[in-house]
């Protein structure tokens, strides 16, 4: 199992091994900033300028003029702030519009001057593939389509089994399809659909997930959450129905600018673009026959950063990693996180409750949690745990996985109700999944209580299950350790589990 004790992973205070990358797109520029180039990625600072530089391509074969201004001045501002954050070190990576365009390669020599050091210009299939290495480093079981839609291009790409095929890149980002259709909807689905019949594997995507790339795509996720009043505004691993999509889709075509403009949390400058975006998505979905659409908030950027990572560090899962930074800076005891998984392992083992390996993972992963919240005020503990793990910055997890989680940390505290802020997300978890869950929350509790938040006590202490009981056995050099509130939170446990409580001092 991890040795926690060495994993104790510094906040983002510590810049030494800050990783930036900047990538010059089609649309837009950004610079993001991780803490360090690791398996789970936390950024400490992310930003864009929409530049458009691709947005007079096919009228004039050169970049937007204005557009190269904005970018330079975005580059400008990115390298004195590579010098002021310390960033170890910087990859930056132009795309679609750098690649075709005439003037592409004056824009990269000024690019180079103004970063100090020289972009790497990545080809249509490299674009593919790191959009595709990114989307496996997030979602490492993904297995169907992968699109990651910039504003000059649509790069595809088909994963299964943690591998990937050879990627193409196809002239369908909305920028650049606005211009070639001149803003008709119709004849935009006519360059759509020959494009993609171009590409004859695509009908072996049936009834696979679709997973969707690209700031266009994100902000289609959005709306469709704001639709379905979705209490779990996180982006990452969200999915939607292929008749839902479909549907959002269509509506989206169909609205005006000034009707796009009025839908909370999207961005002004993504408006022109996202009819576009939705209209080739509708196209894919329908060549692809995609059983659903699984958003990725890890795409290309993330691509290059796992690419760059050694052997050792790629194969580490990133649920469990992402959990041991958060608990590296939250926690008391990030070490604690060893003593609950083994603790909990007999009480949810073969004699117990039973456990797939899945489900072993999600209790690896709430022992690691547990403990994040203790410096909130008591009476506010159980809902804090709950909306921090709920909407943490973690990968390597679907929504039901997020949800069990986040009530593991609630019922860790206390209680069964559910978070107000939230909503109640016990229609959205199997009733098994939630049982769980509460079952190993108060698990969590128990053993805090019974240990006052101490390392070295739960190794000496046994928690197991009967036919009859919930037994916890304590060692007699540890005797006094038992007291009114573990038997309580003994008892507690032993009645959501259906048996009797029984403490033993051997």
């Amino acid at each position: 199992m991890t040795p926690f004790s060495k994993r104790h992973t510094p906040g983002p205070e510590s810049r030494a091994g800050a990783y930036g990358i900047v990538d010059i797109g089609s649309n837009s520029v950004r610079l993001v900033v991780y803490a360090a180039a690791a398996r789970s990625p936390v950024p400490i600072f992310n930003e864009k300028v929409m530049a458009g530089l691709g947005r007079t391509i096919v009228q004039t074969g050169r970049l937007d003029p204005q557009g190269i201004e904005r970018a330079f001045a975005a580059l400008r501002r990115f390298a004195a702030l590579k010098r002021e954050i310390g960033i170890k070190r910087l990859d930056v990576v132009a795309t679609a519009a750098v690649r075709e365009a005439a003037d592409g390669p004056d824009f990269l020599k000024e690019a180079e001057k103004l970063i100090r050091q020289a972009p790497r210009l990545l080809s249509g299939e490299e674009e593919a593939h790191f959009a595709a290495q990114g989307v496996l480093s997030g979602i490492p079981d993904a297995d169907g389509l992968v699109g990651d839609l910039g504003g000059g291009s649509l790069e595809l790409i088909s994963v299964a089994g943690g591998q990937m095929r050879p990627g193409i890149t196809l002239p369908l980002g909305p920028l650049r399809l606005e211009a070639a259709s001149e803003g008709n909807f119709s004849k935009a689905s006519d360059i759509v659909d020959d494009c993609l019949k171009q590409v004859e594997w695509l009908p072996s995507m049936k009834g696979r997930p679709f997973y969707a790339v690209g700031g266009v795509w994100r902000n289609l996720a959005r709306i469709h959450m704001a639709q379905h009043s979705y209490p779990v505004r996180v982006l990452h691993h969200y999915a939607m129905p292929l008749r839902e999509a479909m549907q959002l889709t269509g509506l989206i075509e169909k609205m005006g600018p000034k009707s796009l403009s009025k839908i909370p949390d999207i961005s002004s400058r993504r408006v022109p673009a996202l009819p576009f975006g939705a209209l080739v998505m509708e196209r894919l979905l329908v060549r692809t026959g995609a059983s659903e659409v699984i958003v990725s908030s890890f795409g290309l950027r993330e691509g290059v950063l796992f690419d760059g990572l050694d052997g050792k560090e790629q194969r580490k899962d990133p649920l469990i990693e992402g959990c041991l930074d958060l608990s590296g800076r939250l926690a008391r005891f990030p070490e604690h996180g060893d003593e609950l998984a083994a603790w909990t392992a007999e009480l949810f083992g073969a004699e117990g409750f039973g456990e797939v390996p899945a489900q072993k993972r999600l209790r690896l992963a709430a022992c690691i949690l547990a403990d994040i919240g203790w410096y909130v005020h008591p009476d506010y503990r159980a809902h804090h745990a709950m909306e921090q793990i709920l909407l943490a910055p973690v990968v390597g997890i679907d929504h039901p996985g997020r949800m069990f989680l986040a009530r593991v940390g609630y019922h860790r505290h206390e209680g069964s109700a559910e978070s107000e802020v939230l909503g109640d997300l016990t229609s959205r978890l199997d009733p098994q999944e939630a049982y769980r869950a509460r079952v190993l929350g108060l698990t969590l509790r128990l053993a805090f209580s019974l240990c006052a938040a101490r390392l070295g006590v739960i190794p000496h202490t046994r928690l197991r299950m009967t036919d009859k009981s919930v037994r916890l056995e304590i060692p007699k050099k540890l005797e006094n350790f038992m007291g009114e509130t573990v038997q309580k939170r003994l008892s507690a446990l032993a009645k959501a589990a259906g048996r009797e409580a029984e403490a033993v001092i051997v």
